[in-house]
């Protein structure tokens, strides 16, 4: 093509003569990448936090030197190891079993969060793993939990939490999961949430992890929140060249509309962590098959070291989008 004809069509662009495929500008406008997390700079991007656990689980979680001097976090080739200890005899009286507990340096405000996983805690008695996003003042600005189960569950569940007053309904084209906890997120101070189970199960622990692994995208905007699972073999094209497409990934998992989101989520950090029993896999230890082992959650957590060698994350990346 010739310098005078490459100058016409420039010119024919910039006065919307020609136009380009509707979809190339709407994506490229619409998710542009922020940033992603992966063995290149996870330490850079994330704190890895020695605190007391929220949620009163048997666990102790240690600092980054901590971790990385007992392998409990790790660069595994190109993908993120993160796990627990697997050969502690612990007193069931007293620090629990030790684990990492990270969040992002970074918080943000709306966005398109996929996180693609070659490998998630399994379903043990007693684990309760998961990733999920965060406000400061909780539940005021916001929790929403994309990836979580608890005990020997394979089926994923979604939360919101929030303030009182978030009270969602199913957004248009409809999801697969159901709905369970609380019809407002906020509830009994946020405690319980409105969850949304998945239909699928293989979308969490050690089914999740036999089906190989999978993606989980979480998008958040003023008008909804939608969650999506893509076992390995089914994931989007368009997630894996860059170009992600939600409009094109069909029923999400959970599909929240109606909701005030704005004024109940804000500055959410992103966070992953694997505590123990606690104020969700300890209360529903005495109604599910784990207590026929041990009748006390701490207990088995304690002395069933061996029990969490599948407790772990195993991370290709998680990678934010702007919306």
């Amino acid at each position: 093509m010739s310098l005078k004809a490459i100058i016409w069509s420039i010119s024919l662009l910039i006065t919307g003569a020609i136009a380009l495929p509707s979809n190339v500008s709407t994506l490229a406008a619409a998710y542009a990448l922020q940033d992603t997390y992966d063995s290149s700079n996870w330490l850079s991007k994330f704190d890895v936090q020695a605190i007391g656990d929220p949620t009163h689980g048997f666990v102790t979680y240690v600092d980054q030197g901590t971790a990385q001097n007992l392998g409990l976090i790790q660069n595994r080739g190109n993908q993120v190891y993160m796990g627990v200890d697997t050969t502690s005899h612990l007193d069931p009286n007293g620090p629990g079993r030790k684990s990492v507990r990270i969040q992002s340096k970074k918080a943000y405000n709306h966005g398109l969060v996929i996180a693609d996983f070659a490998h998630v805690p399994g379903s043990n008695c007693g684990a309760w793993p998961a990733f999920w996003m965060v406000g400061p003042n909780w539940p005021n600005q916001g929790e929403l939990d994309i990836l979580e189960g608890v005990n020997l569950n394979t089926y994923n569940q979604v939360t919101l939490h929030t303030s009182p007053g978030c009270v969602p309904s199913v957004g248009s084209g409809g999801m697969s999961g159901h709905p369970v906890g609380d019809a407002d997120c906020g509830a009994n101070g946020g405690f319980v949430g409105c969850g949304v189970q998945s239909g699928s199960a293989t979308s969490y622990g050690t089914a999740f992890n036999a089906n190989g692994g999978g993606v989980y995208a979480a998008l958040w905007t003023s008008s909804a929140i939608k969650v999506w699972y893509f076992a390995a073999r089914d994931v989007p094209a368009n997630i894996k060249n860059g170009n992600p497409d939600p409009n094109s990934w069909g029923q999400p998992q959970a599909n929240y509309a109606g909701c005030n989101f704005d004024a109940k989520f804000s500055n959410m950090n992103i966070i992953f962590d694997i505590t123990f029993c606690g104020d969700w896999a300890g209360q529903v230890w005495g109604s599910s098959s784990c207590a026929s082992v041990n009748p006390s959650c701490n207990a088995y957590v304690a002395q069933q070291p061996q029990s969490f060698a599948d407790t772990y994350w195993l991370i290709n990346s998680v990678k934010v989008y702007s919306v």
